[in-house]
């Protein structure tokens, strides 16, 4: 199966019977995903039953949000005020900050039964959610990776997919021209333009409550991200980079791997140390440009210390209290998710290509200004 641009557009259109996408920003995106599909891949059936699958939805949600607006033009009046977005090296603690943060019943966060499926506006339907699945949802990979259970936190990946500028793609498949392509040249700033109207549209109807929000990915674009968001305020979580690099590049090939027959650790390995390498860079600079007042940090060992107090630091920051309820939720998961937890086998270097005497100067200033001395 070799799906082209004009087969996966036709494909959304004859599901939904809709013909408007909106702005063209998307069209880029898919196409260079799309021939490094083609060309790089190496996708077994599964992976392109799967992939081809998720970029089709995709489209048909791109095409279902204009309708939406089409219909009730008034969505556009929904504010977006000052959101608080995550961000930083992955496997930090950010994901289990995120989940402690949808504790709080004062904010809006991503739901995981939405993010790939944000339309109908959660406010119209009535009854119960065809999109929440009764059980935990499908796996992908041989192991989970997101928080478990239907109403958890999920990242802005797939909000950002909508317009086929995330980092989502190259965990599913080996793309180098794609991903050199959203390092290099990607436009992000009418991504996040569109996550805005996403975001917007989930929304309507319902109460205003600020929004937490999380990617790592966004240290690859946070100036395209300030112009969309001028007001937003960032929590950035931190950790030595040789403890996470490897673990990335292993969820990576767990999920790649059940895609392709002719999986490239090595690949995988060097594509991690080059992307975030550069995002966090990236990250710097921003800082260094005028923003840094608008971060607040957490170590890692912060939050595996004291994930309560590390929130209440937050919190603090923000001009925000902790009420009872919130403080009695966020007990409550941390002690289910520690007893849940289960130990880890470290992956192997080698395997991967990564030598951390290498990998250390890549990240040598980030070092120094974000964790020695803690």
């Amino acid at each position: 199966m070799v799906a082209d641009f004009d087969s996966v557009v036709g494909a959304a259109l004859a599901q939904t019977g809709l013909e408007d996408f909106g702005d063209g920003s998307f069209r880029e995106g898919l196409e260079v995903l799309l021939g490094s599909l083609r060309d790089e891949a190496r996708l077994n059936t599964r992976g392109e039953g799967y992939i081809y699958a998720r970029i089709v939805t995709a489209l048909s949600q791109r095409l279902q949000v204009e309708d939406w607006y089409r219909r009730h033009p008034e969505i556009d009046d929904v504010d977006i005020v000052a959101p608080l977005i995550g961000l930083g090296l992955p496997r930090t603690g950010s994901t289990a900050l995120s989940v402690l943060l949808a504790q709080d019943p004062a904010i809006r966060y991503l739901r995981r039964w939405e993010s790939s499926q944000p339309c109908p506006p959660p406010s119209t339907v009535h009854g119960p959610d065809p999109r929440i699945p009764a059980d935990e949802g499908n796996q992908v990979g041989s192991r989970a990776h997101v928080p478990t259970g239907t109403h958890a936190p999920m990242e802005c990946l797939e909000l950002i997919a909508l317009d086929f500028k995330s980092h989502i793609f190259q965990a599913f498949a080996q793309i180098p021209s794609y991903s050199a392509w959203l390092l290099e040249k990607a436009d992000f700033a009418p991504t996040y333009a569109y996550q805005r109207r996403v975001m917007k549209l989930l929304s309507w109807g319902e109460p205003a409550r600020p929004w937490r929000l999380k990617s790592p990915s966004h240290v690859l674009s946070l100036d395209a991200l300030d112009q969309v968001f001028p007001d937003a305020r960032f929590v950035m979580t931190h950790r030595d980079p040789t403890d996470v690099i490897l673990s990335v590049a292993d969820l990576y090939a767990d999920i790649v791997g059940g895609f392709t027959d002719h999986l490239d650790r090595g690949y995988l390995g060097q594509l991690n140390v080059e992307h975030w390498s550069v995002g966090i860079q990236r990250a710097l600079r921003f800082r260094d440009g005028g923003a840094d007042n608008r971060f607040y940090d957490i170590d890692f060992r912060t939050m595996q210390a004291d994930p309560i107090d590390a929130v209440r630091g937050l919190y603090g920051w923000l001009g925000e209290p902790v009420c009872d309820d919130f403080e009695s939720r966020m007990r409550a998961w941390w002690a289910e998710a520690a007893a849940e937890r289960e130990p880890s086998t470290p992956a192997d270097p080698v395997a991967f290509g990564i030598d951390f005497d290498a990998v250390r100067p890549l990240f040598a200033e980030y070092v120094a200004r974000s964790l020695d001395g803690n």
